[in-house]
């Protein structure tokens, strides 16, 4: 007997399908709001508008305090993946383009994979692991085809392994931490979480943002409603009905959709070398999938 309907299946991949998208689109609007608003603050201001809409939610469903047992993995995934995370990935792509920092994030599939397999004991399936392999090599053509030449800083390329470092651990963490509480508690409180975590730069983000251009604080505002409160709310959904190892491979299709956006918005024409990419990550994703559905016609 399948452990969830297939119906719930479709629902979880659609979750996790507008995640994607939103988290693509962010890595275009940071590259272009980091313009004017620093890597700290523009943290800062899209979690705290985040945390906004997140805890009005809260209320409006009365839901409270999530129980003792999801604390821990709340705690971790706010520090690491709502607060470190974002605070590495805004400094990285002021260093490098948005192209390369996409490829560069997605070390994290890989690492919730094996944190997943080891910590959490989803194992190691083939397909899953012929999967990872496939998108990413499929993101590292995207990623060489976007970049300026391989002339990407270094720096800039370690902010964003530290942030892919980030991104998985606070994916791993949330896994158990979704059994005991709701998607909507263990977004929301690991918000709050990060919010309070880049606190020390609220001094930089009154700042800033009273000399920055209203178009900048509109991608502030953007950025805290659309990629933060709502993806990482259908993010949870998805991972409490997914393996960490699944749903990360999943994200190999960001890459794919940030160059297309980088297309539309920065009138950036995408390279040969980056469609061939995109149709590896497609194929990685698939096979990742296959075990699953497999699974669900068998049982």
């Amino acid at each position: 007997m399948a452990t969830a309907p297939p119906t719930n299946d479709l629902r979880a991949l659609a979750a996790a399908g507008l995640t994607i998208v939103l988290w693509a689109s962010a890595f275009v609007v940071i590259r272009d709001a980091g313009e004017h608003i620093s890597a700290g603050a523009l943290a800062l201001g899209r979690l705290v508008t985040g945390a906004l809409v997140l805890v009005a939610f809260l209320v409006l469903r009365r839901q409270g305090l999530p129980p003792k047992p999801a604390w821990p993995g709340i705690l971790v995934s706010g520090v690491a993946w709502f607060g470190v995370y974002m605070v590495a990935l805004n400094a990285g792509e002021q260093r490098i383009d948005a192209g390369t920092a996409s490829l560069v994030i997605n070390l994290a599939p890989i690492l919730m994979a094996a944190l997943g397999g080891w910590l959490l004991k989803e194992g190691f399936p083939p397909q899953l692991m012929i999967g990872l392999a496939l998108g990413f090599a499929g993101a590292v053509l995207v990623g060489f085809a976007s970049s300026d030449g391989g002339t990407a800083s270094l720096l800039g390329v370690l902010l964003c392994g530290l942030a892919a470092a980030g991104s998985a651990t606070g994916v791993v963490a949330q896994k158990p931490a979704l059994r005991h509480a709701t998607a909507l508690q263990v977004t929301a409180y690991g918000n709050v979480v990060g919010a309070v975590v880049c606190l020390p730069f609220a001094g930089t983000l009154v700042r800033e943002v009273s000399a920055a251009p209203a178009s900048a604080v509109l991608e502030i505002v953007y950025l805290g409603l659309f990629p933060t409160a709502l993806a990482f709310s259908t993010w949870a959904y998805a991972l409490s009905r997914m393996t960490a190892g699944k749903l990360g491979a999943t994200t190999y299709l960001v890459p794919v959709l940030v160059v297309l956006f980088s297309w539309v918005a920065l009138d950036e024409i995408p390279a040969a070398l980056s469609f061939v990419g995109g149709a590896l990550c497609l194929v990685g994703v698939a096979v990742s999938r296959r075990r699953s559905r497999k699974t669900v016609e068998e049982s």
